[in-house]
């Protein structure tokens, strides 16, 4: 695990001390060891946080010709070592995976990235061919930035290292604030900073010195419902996911999980315990019992036999700590669960280095309720043309809040324009009402990706938008973020690719029931874990964002809206009205304030934040 920094020179020469300050910004990800090497026409910056091989695999890492920087964890390393020395006589020098990565690249080429099991950002120079190789896993879970200035080309593990090289270019688009409104987050490969992008899950980068980068994807998910006996389906997940468990557990440093009060995190619990019988794990929770997963989660933790460590966030804690986690964000997420996890990465780190989370289970079993929302709305989604039509128009002339008309509006809307993903926070009219820019629609992100999943039922087809936008956006930022904050290894075992065989192969009724989210999974688990988890709903660490707002929390927002110097891009006023209603009671704006809270958080803390221009420039985040 580390932080890397790469810079490819267009004309070979490169500022060293001002490199060395831009990885000063990724400490946090490997306090273990920094190096600052330069190979031929790249410079390689490389923070370590030591896992395997804690004594010998230093990097920048050589193999032959190549140099490489590694983030990340390889799980079938040791299969792909012996298969390069048994086909082509390889040796190594170290006991570490970066090598290995290297020496795949070299004797197979760039296919090589398909043979990986893991989660991983690298980047790979070849002497011999004066070619930057990057590569990204399939499912986004550990980042890698990059930015093209006419000096070259940088990458780095965050942002925050390449900001100093973006020069006049730190201006904001109002194409990725549009959709930050929305969903939450900015969905990649653009970010805040139009000049900066992130290379997208399943995707390589390659550039030569004085060219621009070209992106590929090399993986693409394939979700193809397969008709089975569901207890075939449920062996397979159970093997699948009991192997991937058992694989993330490969450490040399003191090694938890989180646990909550659901089942995905459970079933991580139980299948590592048959590992490590002594295992630790840690869960969060609040001092309002409402939303506090604590009891349920020490009660499962009791019924598995493993020690549990809970966190209690109070309202200070929030206030305390929020700025510092925007900052670790590199750009705002407004997903309130960041918060309790940022204090869970805290307390595991005082005992462990590397801790498992269940991660990635809901996009790939059908975990989230609004995945039972097309069952919901058959009888009326399936009527002809015209009778949709017709009803349409009826719950058009029906007043607000009036029963049934929310219901018909969303049966009578083909699904690519009424689902784009968990969060949906300013719809089309509010943002035109808060945004003094243009505000981008939703469906310059979604609808590609509709496209691309036609042929597959609903349930698949929101799958399939999540697993490109929902997943590496929201959920597997603020994991990596709030977990390298305080210098600690996160791991999926969910996101394993055996694992995802299983899961894209279900048919619609084995995700989601009329009665439950997840059917085939929770079988799956059933007899590892209690029988109350099982049946219990999704809950994933809630969080009192409206009790927050209308208390301690609420009074701190709107000092922090007062003193925002935000108001080219939004009526912050029209914001401070929505808190001063939401804190008299009686309706819930909580999920909006927040939102442009954390907005305004990160952008009081951008360079020059005064002097920031303002884009309208719609790019997805080409390579440039």
């Amino acid at each position: 695990m580390c932080g890397l920094l790469v810079f490819l020179s267009r004309d070979g020469t490169a500022d060293r001390d001002a490199l060395a300050a831009a990885l000063e910004r990724l400490g946090h990800r490997g306090p273990d060891e920094t190096a600052l090497v330069a190979a031929g026409g790249a410079v390689f910056g490389f923070t370590r946080l030591a896992i395997i091989d804690r004594a010998g695999s230093h990097q920048p890492c050589r193999y032959r010709t190549w140099t490489v920087v590694f983030n990340g964890e390889l799980y079938n390393y040791r299969q792909l070592r012996a298969q390069l020395a048994a086909e082509h006589g390889a040796t190594f020098a170290t006991e570490g995976e970066a090598e290995v990565i290297a020496a795949a690249w070299h004797h197979w080429g760039p296919s090589a990235v398909r043979r990986l099991r893991g989660m991983f950002a690298a980047v790979l120079w070849d002497a011999a061919t004066q070619t930057l190789h990057a590569i990204r896993d399939p499912f986004g879970i550990k980042p890698l930035y990059h930015l093209q200035t006419p000096d070259g080309l940088y990458l780095a593990s965050e942002k925050k290292a390449l900001l100093p090289f973006a020069g006049g270019a730190r201006r904001i688009g109002t194409a990725a604030l549009s959709h930050y409104l929305t969903l939450q987050y900015v969905p990649e490969p653009a970010t805040l900073h139009p000049a900066v992008h992130r290379l997208p899950a399943g995707h390589t980068l390659t550039c030569r010195p004085g060219e621009g980068p070209v992106v590929r994807r090399y993986f693409e998910h394939a979700l193809r419902p397969v008709a089975r006996p569901e207890a075939e389906a449920v062996a397979a997940i159970r093997a699948a996911l009991r192997d991937s468990v058992h694989a993330h557990l490969q450490s040399e440093v003191p090694l938890g999980a989180f646990l909550s009060s659901g089942v995905d995190s459970s079933a991580v619990v139980a299948l590592a315990r048959e590992r490590h019988p002594d295992l630790c794990a840690y869960t969060a929770g609040f001092d309002d019992a409402r939303y506090s997963e604590i009891e349920a989660a020490s009660q499962t933790a009791a019924a598995l036999g493993v020690r549990l460590k809970a966190t209690l966030v109070r309202d200070d804690d929030v206030i305390e700590a929020l700025p510092r986690i925007v900052w670790h964000l590199d750009d705002p997420v407004a997903d309130p669960a960041v918060v309790p996890l940022y204090f869970l990465c805290r307390t595991a780190a005082r005992d462990v280095t590397v801790v498992l989370s269940g991660e990635g289970a809901d996009e790939l079993f059908g975990g989230y309720e609004i995945y039972r929302e097309p069952a919901a709305l058959a009888p009326v989604a399936g009527l002809p043309d015209p009778v949709r039509r017709g009803l349409r128009a009826v719950a058009g002339v029906l007043p607000e809040g009036v029963r049934g008309k929310s219901f018909l509006e969303r049966a009578t809307t083909p699904i690519g324009e009424r689902y784009y993903g968990n969060a949906r926070i300013f719809g089309p009219a509010e943002k035109a009402r808060l945004m003094r820019g243009p505000a981008d629609p939703h469906t310059t992100v979604t609808g590609p990706l509709y496209a691309a999943a036609a042929g597959l039922d609903d349930v698949s087809a929101m799958q399939y938008v999540d697993l490109h936008t929902w997943l590496p956006g929201d959920i597997l930022t603020k994991a990596d973020r709030m977990s390298m904050a305080h210098s600690l290894e996160l791991r999926v075992p969910f996101l394993d690719r055996a694992v995802y065989a299983a899961a894209a192969a279900l048919p619609p009724e084995l995700k989601v029931s009329p009665h439950a989210t997840k059917h085939a999974l929770r079988e799956a688990v059933r007899g590892l874990v209690p029988d109350a988890v099982v049946t219990r709903r999704k809950l994933g660490f809630p969080t009192p964002t409206r009790v927050w707002l209308r208390g301690r929390v609420g009074e701190w927002a709107g000092d922090v809206f007062a003193a925002a110097d935000v108001d080219h891009l939004l009526d912050i006023a029209h914001v401070q009205r929505l808190l001063a209603a939401h804190r008299r009671g009686g309706v819930d704006h909580s999920r909006k304030i927040w939102t442009v809270l954390m907005f305004c958080l990160w952008y009081g803390q951008q360079p020059a934040a005064a002097a920031l221009t303002v884009s309208s420039s719609t790019s997805s985040g080409g390579c440039g």
